[in-house]
């Protein structure tokens, strides 16, 4: 008999209507008995938190963590109940801190609260039963709209629709229909590369770049963060021109402070030798993060920071490829 635990945190899927909209509201009773299931599956339930997921924060990742940690003897497989607005950004933080846990972990929400009439919840909890009871692929994944995705490859797309979600770079992992489950992708199992850490430094900053940016804020992130992650433009270029960007990344890494380069392209990832602006982003010390989408470099940055300060271990950890997060540098 498969054992699954089932973790609540919130979320549309378990929210009503309040004088201020939705919030999460719905109790764990409640909830339960939406996730119906054959004989020979054992499904135990735990609230972890009652939040909407804008209100998520990283030290709640390392809260989901550990329980699954703490659990992992016990159980075969997670699910866990979440808001969409940062699903991919829990899914990605969780495939980091778990790195190396061999465990099918399920993430899982809805566009439309499960006591609505006309919902999306009720087929994404039997999709997420489906892929946790018959998946056995270890690792941390979105079930969603009938696929499933890489818990670092995921981006949400769309705030109305159904399929919120897309795998970014990356194929999806399987379909899932009426309890049919079809794996078009098997993620080869990766040795861990690093020892396993759960812990979180959430003292990094996101800037996405426009034509316009002034150098100087650079000067209040070096007194402000520990870690920076640009947008860049297209493949991974900065301005060098009247508002030098290229020279405030290399002041922020001669002040040891990480910069990670990204694109605000979503797809193809990103070549920063091609052009000049890229080169001199680079050689100032920017480090590429190729084909990863944002949620992961954010959440893996943060996860990295926690273990180590050491500018060239960053560089080396970041670029490492973890729960196949990154196809090239």
């Amino acid at each position: 008999m498969k054992k699954i635990l089932v973790l609540a945190t919130g979320g549309t899927i378990a929210s009503t209507p309040h004088q201020d909209g939705l919030a999460p509201g719905l109790g764990i009773n409640q909830l339960a008995r939406y996730f119906e299931h054959s004989q020979d599956v054992l499904i135990h339930f735990k609230v972890l938190m009652n939040k909407d997921s804008t209100n998520m924060q990283p030290e709640d990742w390392v809260t989901m963590a550990q329980t699954i940690d703490e659990n992992s003897n016990v159980y075969d497989s997670f699910i866990i109940t979440h808001g969409t607005d940062t699903m991919a950004y829990t899914a990605a933080g969780l495939s980091y801190l778990l790195n190396g846990l061999n465990k099918t972990i399920v993430i899982t929400g809805s566009q439309v609260p499960v006591s609505f009439k006309r919902t999306d919840a009720k087929k994404n909890i039997k999709d997420a039963l489906t892929f946790a009871q018959k998946a056995n692929l270890p690792g941390v994944f979105i079930v969603f709209d009938g696929k499933a995705i890489l818990g670092t490859r995921a981006v949400k797309m769309r705030t109305k629709s159904y399929d919120a979600f897309a795998s970014i770079n990356y194929p999806y992992i399987a379909s899932i229909d009426e309890q049919n489950l079809r794996i078009s992708k098997h993620p080869k199992p990766e040795p861990s590369p690093f020892p396993n850490h759960i812990g979180i430094c959430p003292n990094v900053f996101l800037l996405k770049v426009f034509p316009g940016l002034a150098p100087e804020f650079f000067s209040f992130l070096r007194d402000h963060t520990k870690g920076l992650i640009i947008e860049s433009f297209g493949n991974g270029g900065l301005p060098f021109e009247k508002r030098d960007l290229a020279t405030g990344v290399a002041r922020l890494v001669q002040a040891g402070i990480p910069v990670i380069i990204t694109t605000q392209c979503l797809e193809e990832g990103q070549n920063m030798a091609l052009y000049e602006v890229g080169k001199r982003v680079a050689d100032a010390g920017g480090i590429t993060a190729g084909d990863m989408n944002t949620e992961a470099i954010v959440a893996k940055l943060m996860w990295v920071l926690s273990q180590t300060n050491n500018p060239e271990t960053v560089r080396k950890m970041m670029q490492t490829p973890i729960a196949h997060d990154l196809d090239y540098i």
